[in-house]
């Protein structure tokens, strides 16, 4: 079983796109997108949980990850596959 995955995202976000992309071919089905371009007042409730403004903004469980340049770190150091696993 996969964790859940919540991102914070925006419609024109390339990061965004290329983090889903990883999680995709990590086997991640559901992401639950939160579009902060469309909700200004989840863009504060991001800014509050993870202390950043801008997106993606990555939750794997209860795992606040970052961006997709710390996914792509989590994956290089092959730990992303394990918390996607809820192993860590």
């Amino acid at each position: 079983m996969t964790a859940r995955v919540l991102m914070y995202t925006t419609a024109v976000c390339p990061y965004c796109i290329r983090a889903k992309r990883l999680l995709s071919e990590r086997g991640v089905t559901a992401i639950e997108e939160v579009r902060v371009d469309l909700d200004p007042e989840r863009r504060d409730e991001m800014m509050q949980k993870t202390k950043r403004r801008t997106v993606p903004q990555i939750f794997i469980g209860e795992t606040h990850v970052g961006g997709c340049d710390d996914l792509y770190a989590l994956d290089a150091a092959g730990e992303l596959k394990a918390l996607l696993a809820g192993a860590i």
